[in-house]
């Protein structure tokens, strides 16, 4: 039935218009061409002189098609030389036009063409009613463009990812998410080239850099760059802004990652494209200006013309065929009725699917959320349940060997007890570091350490494991390191201590040599290697690229003797990459293996001028000596005497409470230095009393003792009051450097108060 009335329709054509007409109707076709192609070579009055000649014709037969494309074509040309007001006229013509004779590409892509213009000039709402009409026309059907081919999947492509960037600009993560997988859905369905792609990854870059995702970001945008080269080589005749503008995006999320050596290579492939595509543009620009001139001449005619264009078409139409009128109208309401009746079919096809994906989107990120706050409730609750039992077994086992009384077998089962305690704390540790690696939420901290202390501390540490597998360690360390350096402590204990760890590990009666040796200095910084070299079994070379995986065991089939998760090299890789470094490996099955990296510190000078003053130092020793009273609160009566023996050990004064009344109570009625404050606790919790001692002391450093390490803990601290965070079990070097930064900045902030009221 539809072929027969499409036949009909044709053959009441081909009778109704004359041959003359059939003619014109050729030669408009060939000058809108023709337009396109001076268009494209910058032929700027040759294009404009097609187009008018065109929208004569068209006008002469009246031949609405005509004009609607020849508007079309003629707001692209002025909106490529930035006459952006001429260029939204034209569009608005052809858009009245098309929508005369219902052509669905013709209105779609004048609505997406105005709302392009209006990109960066009119409200939100205003650019999605202009794309939501392109939308509506694109998804009707029927979508085809002069030359008769099919545009729908190519112009709901554009909206899709234009919709996605304005959501993208106004921070509406959610819409923008929904446009990209419908823009790349829409590429899928059709074959097109790989600037599309390209453009596709590009956006999706920006999104992942919207969500601080830099990772993911980086990988979208080299995936649209491989497009764009590989596209360059064969297609591209000259620059756009695309390829400087991921070049620009991905230097940024290589700075955001801290790989500033990538970044800057990208910076100079931006600085190298937007020169390249300034050329081209300035080019163009002096070919447009040149043009201008020509265009003026070229209105003038045009004016003149105009006039009889308008005689003549008042002419001839009054001369149209009354017999042609009809039988078009006849034939056109035939095939708007079956051409409405399929779009009402597919529209609400369309509608269906889009309603039905639009809650599946939803089910699936209310799931998301759902899962995420489980696993961090998860997270903090089983973190929270091991590490509090694992303070206390650590804490009073290292209480019991500090006795001078006991017999070797007493010691040597407590030592056994205190291995299997840090064995599974470590384990713990190792777990929870590996998730802070992967969300890039571990940031270095600067403090004061005296390198060969922080060493020395580190191999006493590992004085049972020595004597339990029959090695010896050597110690060798360059004498002219500096005494302080700025370093994080914490960490880099941790990748020594895991290196440490596993040559301990996979040498039997052997050696052990540790090597800390000077590669350069300058006044304010010195570069450090570190080797950590044993005699033990070796790693194969196919193992060397795997070794720091996670997860990763030396022997997949018989690990039954080496003890461990596989985590620890993994860790130890990402810390040292964090120092802006790169662990090295050299091993020989067999023989042994060398571990060594190098890292630049900052040098102390500060600490080093005050220690070589005579009264700086008896200064410092009366500061050191002097007893701080520190109130505890803890509601675990092991975890009270753990922290209390500490306390006393470093010549701190303490009062234990166990819970938060208690707390407020004390707070109240005495003078404390500071207080470590437990946050789950019965009656009233750390937060709440937090919250009432500041209410009449806010000077008081109150540090928070929790052994829930998630993220959501440290940032309700912050909120809360606390000035800081110490995490159960805590390495004793930190507990009380924490404690003493906290007590000394206090002392020294009312100092400067007190002095400033003298002042006034």
């Amino acid at each position: 039935m539809k072929t027969i009335l499409l036949v009909c329709f044709l053959c009441a054509i081909n009778l109704s218009f004359p041959q003359d007409d059939k003619h014109t109707i050729f030669q408009i076709d060939s000058l809108n061409s023709n337009a396109l192609r001076f268009y494209d070579n910058n032929e700027i009055v040759n294009a404009l002189s097609s187009i008018d000649q065109s929208k004569k014709l068209s006008e002469s037969i009246n031949d609405i098609y005509g004009c609607a494309l020849a508007n079309f074509i003629q707001g692209q040309i002025y909106s490529s030389m930035e006459e952006y007001d001429a260029a939204e006229n034209r569009f608005i013509r052809s858009l009245k036009n098309s929508l005369k004779i219902e052509d669905n590409y013709l209105i779609a892509r004048s609505y997406l063409n105005l709302g392009k213009l209006y990109k960066k000039k009119k409200p939100l709402k205003l650019l999605q009613t202009y794309f939501d009409h392109a939308l509506k026309y694109v998804l009707d059907g029927n979508v085809k463009d002069h030359n008769n081919y099919d545009k729908q999947q190519d112009i709901l492509f554009e909206i899709q990812i234009n919709l996605s960037q304005i959501y993208l600009d106004n921070n509406s993560m959610e819409k923008a998410l929904i446009h990209l997988l419908r823009a790349e859905e829409s590429l899928n369905d059709y074959v097109v080239d790989s600037d599309a792609y390209a453009y596709l990854k590009y956006t999706q870059g920006l999104y992942f850099i919207k969500k601080e995702l830099f990772n993911n970001a980086s990988k979208k945008f080299n995936e649209a760059l491989v497009l764009l080269e590989k596209n360059n080589q064969v297609k591209r005749q000259h620059y756009n802004l695309l390829l400087p503008n991921i070049y620009k995006e991905l230097a940024f999320s290589f700075e955001k990652q801290g790989l500033n050596k990538q970044a800057y290579n990208a910076l100079l492939k931006y600085n190298d494209y937007m020169h390249q595509y300034r050329a081209e543009t300035q080019s163009e620009r002096k070919s447009i200006a040149k043009s201008e001139f020509l265009i003026e001449d070229y209105k003038k005619d045009a004016q003149i013309a105009n006039t009889e264009r308008i005689h003549q078409v008042e002419i001839t139409n009054k001369v149209k065929n009354l017999n042609i009128i009809i039988t078009i109208a006849l034939f056109l309401f035939l095939v708007s009725l079956i051409t409405v009746y399929r779009s009402y079919i597919s529209k609400r096809r369309l509608t269906n699917i889009l309603r039905d994906r639009n809650e599946e989107l939803e089910i699936a990120r209310n799931e998301a959320v759902k899962s995420s706050e489980l696993k961090s409730k998860f997270i903090s609750n089983v973190t929270h349940e091991l590490r509090t039992p694992l303070y206390g077994v650590v804490g009073v086992t290292s209480l019991l060997l500090e006795k001078s009384d006991l017999s070797k077998s007493e010691t040597k089962l407590l030592n056994s007890l205190k291995y299997s305690g840090d064995y599974l704390l470590n384990l713990i540790n190792d777990i929870l570091q590996v998730s802070k690696i992967e969300s890039h939420k571990i940031e270095l901290k600067d403090t004061s350490v005296n390198l060969k202390t922080l060493v020395k501390n580190i191999v006493d540490s590992f004085d049972f494991r020595l004597k339990e597998t029959n090695n010896k360690i050597n110690v060798l360390i360059d004498e002219g390191l500096p005494r302080y350096i700025k370093c994080d402590n914490v960490r880099l204990s941790q990748i020594l201590i895991n290196l440490i760890g596993n040559s301990i590990k996979f040498t039997e009666s052997g050696y052990i040599d540790l090597r800390v040796r000077m590669i350069n200095k300058n006044k304010k910084e010195v570069g450090i290697r570190f080797e950590i070299e044993d005699n033990g079994c070796g790693i194969p070379k196919h193992k060397f690229d795997t070794v720091f995986d996670n997860f990763s065991q030396l022997d997949e089939n018989n690990n039954i003797n080496y003890q461990g998760t596989g985590l620890g090299l993994s860790i130890t890789k990402n810390l040292v990459e964090l120092f802006k470094s790169k662990i090295e490996l050299e091993s020989e099955v067999g023989v042994g293996s060398k571990f060594s990296f190098n890292i630049t510190f900052r040098i102390d000078h500060v600490v080093k001028n005050k220690l070589e003053s005579k009264n700086e130092i008896e200064e410092e020793d009366k500061l050191l000596n002097k007893k701080y009273k520190i109130l505890v609160v803890e509601d675990n009566k092991i975890n009270q005497v753990v922290t209390q023996n500490l306390l006393k050990k470093a010549n701190y004064e303490s009062l234990v409470v166990s819970n938060g009344l208690e707390a407020l109570n004390a707070a109240k009625n005495n003078k404390f230095d500071l207080i470590l404050m437990d946050i789950n606790m019965p009656i009233m919790n750390g937060k709440e009393a937090t919250n009432h001692i500041r209410e009449f002391d806010v000077n008081i450093p109150i540090i928070a003792l929790t052994a829930s390490d998630v993220d959501s803990v440290k940032n309700d601290c912050n909120g809360i009051g606390f000035n800081d965070i110490i995490y159960k079990p805590f390495d004793t070097y930190e507990f009380y450097q924490i404690i003493e930064t906290n007590i000394q900045f206090s002392k020294l902030k009312l100092s400067k108060s007190i002095k400033t009221r003298l002042a006034v």
